[in-house]
């Protein structure tokens, strides 16, 4: 066993801070470091994820085991930054919008803030064919800075675009072609904890403040938020409001509408401030219709947040388990029992051969094999990964209840399996970067996502596999594809699916391709029986596929809600509805 283990083992300012009787008095000097604020964007990749000075390296087998599905692949030519900067335009703002100081019509913070990380976006970004920009890009400090400038969007018929981490899978940033100027409202310096109410437990952030950012700042006085997406590192709070967001634990932190308490909303049509309260019975709730909006009906700028102490101990392990229905027998019963964990996480067979090929070396995948298969596995097997968050007495009960449910289903435990867990734990967010290190090499990546009640989980996840892989079948191109359960419910679960495909001969025949798998993936859930996003939102790629899901009277129902606080459709058009 000790053999096994070292295998695996190589592998600017908001408002100011308000203090209230039962609040700490938090400093609000900007810290230096970039895990206390908001990571420079100036730091992250123009053209790919992240910071430009990290790097997932995907090992040769596992690229092998890609290539055996898809076949031999061709990387596709990138342009230079300087190349994109000479094709955007000059602005059209007029003098009102670009004499104020927090308004930017620099070429390249354009050029930084025109795309998101959908796939489009990336083709955009690699051909250099970005077809539109922002005419300039806003950084207000305040929420009176925010209320200025929609007032000036009014004044001068501008196209309004919030702006978070620039994160967004489904093309909720990118400005479209039109006669009206476009102005970007980048949130970035709204980065702070302006209030902790430790006897509510209620924290106030600047809705621009990043994922580490939140962590670090409540850090310092013992509270955590919990929310974890995949794009923790750069998304923000606003953005997770906007886009109804889920992170990795959310079966032990609840989704982002169970943290959000409330905030302030600034809209065409003036502030509406929700309030903070629990409970009410006082009609609509006005915290859930504003939630998922996606800047169509305004800006958060200011939002309160709930947390809790900072837990004793958290764990991540990994169990495998003979197959896919033993895995989900777990995973149900595990909630449907309220045994209390922070996550479960369920890969299927493919899936998990396809992440003990990429996560490891030769020889520690031939250990880790060989350890499975002399426990009685074989190529049906799945990797359930799963977590606790607590005091250690309640930790220590909840691994007891989990492991006695795991051993009735077969399952393969123990020190290789715990070193895996916390394998997944240190690299969990570092998976965006294999997008780009996978390009390099010709071979193109998405994902789509959705959830279903349990009954139809099964079902559900065959049709979209089928959907995916035979999507390019008029080509004679083959698509990889692989699924697994992110976030549990009593009710169901949701499904992620992730796919590889060869590029084509050139970026726009390429970007055909992804639009037959993205078509074919969507029509594979709409049908009313799962959502066309458990957690990346509508944005533009999905909004074609709402009705389904929502119904004509639905969707009347959303538009005529967003117009009553937008009725000029400056605010994000095109977004979560078509316009």
């Amino acid at each position: 066993m000790s053999k096994l283990k070292s295998l695996i083992g190589k592998n600017g300012n908001s408002t100011p801070l308000a203090i209230t009787s039962d609040s700490k008095n938090i400093d609000n000097t900007r810290a230096d470091m970039t895990s206390k604020t908001n990571t420079p964007i100036e730091q992250t990749r123009w053209n790919g994820w992240g910071n430009v000075n990290i790097n997932k390296k995907v090992s040769p087998h596992g690229a092998k085991l890609i290539k055996s599905h898809i076949g031999k692949t061709k990387k596709l030519k990138s342009v230079s930054l300087q190349q994109v900067l000479k094709t955007v335009p000059k602005s059209r703002l007029p003098a009102a919008i670009t004499g104020l100081d927090i308004v930017s019509t620099d070429r390249e913070i354009r050029l930084r803030h025109a795309r998101g990380q959908s796939f489009p976006d990336w083709i955009a970004m690699h051909s250099g064919d970005f077809e539109v920009f922002p005419d300039g890009v806003a950084h207000p400090k305040s929420t009176n800075d925010v209320e200025q400038l929609l007032k000036l969007a009014q004044e001068h018929d501008l196209i309004v675009i919030p702006f978070g981490g620039g994160t967004s899978v489904v093309g909720h940033i990118n400005p479209q072609q039109g006669a009206r100027p476009v102005l970007t409202i980048a949130m970035s310096q709204m980065d702070r904890l302006m209030d902790l109410d430790t006897d509510s437990q209620i924290a106030t952030f600047g809705a621009g403040t990043q994922g580490p950012a939140v962590e670090a700042q409540l850090g310092e006085h013992g509270y955590r938020l919990g929310h974890y997406p995949q794009s923790w590192e750069l998304s923000t709070l606003g953005g997770w409001i906007a886009a109804r967001s889920s992170g990795q634990q959310s079966l032990g932190y609840g989704r982002i509408e169970q943290m959000f308490a409330g905030g302030t909303l600034v809209t065409p049509q003036g502030v509406l401030e929700i309030a903070d309260i629990p409970a009410s019975s006082a009609g609509p709730d006005l915290r859930e219709m504003m939630m998922g909006t996606e800047g169509r009906v305004g800006i958060f700028t200011e939002v309160k947040m709930r947390v809790q102490s900072q837990p004793e101990e958290e764990l991540f392990k990994v169990a495998f388990l003979p197959n896919w229905e033993a895995g989900k027998a777990v995973l149900k019963q595990a909630v449907q029992n309220n045994i209390r964990l922070s996550m479960l996480r369920l890969s299927n067979a493919v899936e998990t051969d396809a992440h003990l090929h990429l996560g490891t070396t030769p020889s520690q995948f031939l250990a880790i094999s060989t350890y499975l298969k002399a426990r009685g596995l074989n190529s049906d097997k799945v990797m359930l990964t799963y977590g606790v968050s607590g005091d250690k007495a309640q930790n220590k009960l909840a691994l007891m209840q989990f492991n006695k449910l795991l051993k009735q289903h077969g399952s393969v435990t123990g020190k290789i399996t715990n070193i895996m867990g916390s394998v997944w734990a240190h690299g969990r967010f570092k998976f965006p970067y294999l997008r780009g290190t996978l390009w390099d090499k010709g071979i193109m990546v998405d994902t789509f996502e959705t959830a279903t009640n349990w009954s139809r989980i099964d079902e559900q996840m065959a049709q979209m596999q089928e959907a995916v892989k035979t999507a390019l079948a008029d080509e004679g191109e083959e698509v990889m594809a692989f699924t697994h359960i992110s976030h549990v419910y009593k009710q169901g679960a949701s499904l992620y699916t992730t796919y590889f495909f060869r590029a084509a001969k050139d970026h726009a025949a390429t970007l055909k391709r992804w639009q037959k798998i993205k078509h074919a993936a969507s029509m594979s859930l709409a049908h009313g029986k799962a959502t066309i996003s458990h957690q990346h939102g509508v944005g533009r790629d999905h909004a074609p596929y709402l009705a389904a899901e929502k119904g004509k009277l639905g969707i009347q129902v959303t538009h005529d809600m967003l117009k009553s606080l937008d009725p000029e459709q400056r605010m994000n058009p095109g977004v979560l509805l078509e316009d």
